[in-house]
């Protein structure tokens, strides 16, 4: 327990610290994380007996999101994203030179692990320039609401929990623990309404509902990958937290439901 709160305190101080010194720590910190989860989402396919182009996806991934943050922050033409099927192509080139009998689930599963974890991330990127300047009051709203739900629903469940989630994919999680998690998130979103009025309060609660839902969904998602090969953990880079995919997770697909919802309430 020890090992994991000075884990978790010192990475909050990194994170805290990425969000408020300025884009480019900001798109560097992310970019990195995005990388760790892309590398431990190949491992857990590579467990499963496949074989996808590891470091030929991740740097398709570093330059997929790098030309998407250089475009948020203004720093390259649109025409720039007419670049990104060059590097893809190689995926496929490589795969000539491997001997092996699964080419069709390689290429997909490589092709996966940039749709899974790098993806996201540039949607959670792109958050904070929703106007015309970096601004890191969503990006941070989002993990105090992610973060809410997960403390919320943990507590809640904990205390009152009796009817399963989803129990095949997820045993402990609980229907008591998921709404206490949206209650608390959205408690959080209206607080941070206060601070950071550039949304509306009922932006700032949809949004929490949103990351509740869909925070919860991703959770489930990589729950269902790890016990499929019955892995326990992504990874073990975060002492007494597992992997970045584990501590990630939530963001994986509720950060392009949210990017979506925010790009037409404030358009």
């Amino acid at each position: 327990m020890k090992t994991r709160a000075i884990t978790g305190l010192f990475f909050l101080i990194v994170m805290l610290a990425s969000l408020l010194t300025g884009h480019y720590p900001f798109g560097a910190f992310y970019l990195l994380l995005a990388l760790f989860c892309q590398y431990e989402f190949y491992g857990l396919i590579k467990k499963a007996g496949y074989f996808p182009n590891i470091y030929t996806g991740m740097f398709n991934g570093a330059f997929i999101y790098t030309v998407f943050a250089l475009l948020a922050f203004h720093r390259t033409s649109p025409a720039a994203m007419f670049l990104i099927p060059v590097p893809l192509s190689f995926i496929f080139i490589l795969e000539l030179y491997k001997k092996t009998s699964t080419p069709f689930q390689n290429i997909a599963f490589t092709f996966l692990g940039l749709v899974f974890t790098i993806m996201p991330f540039t949607f959670f990127h792109a958050m904070a320039y929703m106007g015309t300047e970096f601004n890191f009051h969503i990006p941070l709203g989002f993990f105090v609401m992610l973060w809410s739900n997960d403390t919320g629903a943990y507590l809640t469940g904990r205390a009152f929990g009796r009817m399963k989630l989803f129990e095949r994919h997820s045993p402990k999680k609980t229907v008591e623990g998921f709404v206490g998690g949206v209650l608390i998130s959205g408690l959080a979103g209206y607080i941070l309404s206060i601070y950071y009025p550039e949304l509306h309060w009922s932006q700032w609660i949809t949004m929490a509902v949103l990351i509740s839902c869909f925070g919860t969904l991703g959770d489930l998602v990589e729950s269902m990958f790890k016990r499929s090969i019955n892995v326990k953990d992504s990874g073990g880079i975060l002492p007494g937290h597992g992997g970045v995919l584990d501590r990630f997770d939530g963001l994986l697909i509720a950060a392009p439901i949210v990017y979506s919802y925010l790009y037409f309430v404030t358009n």
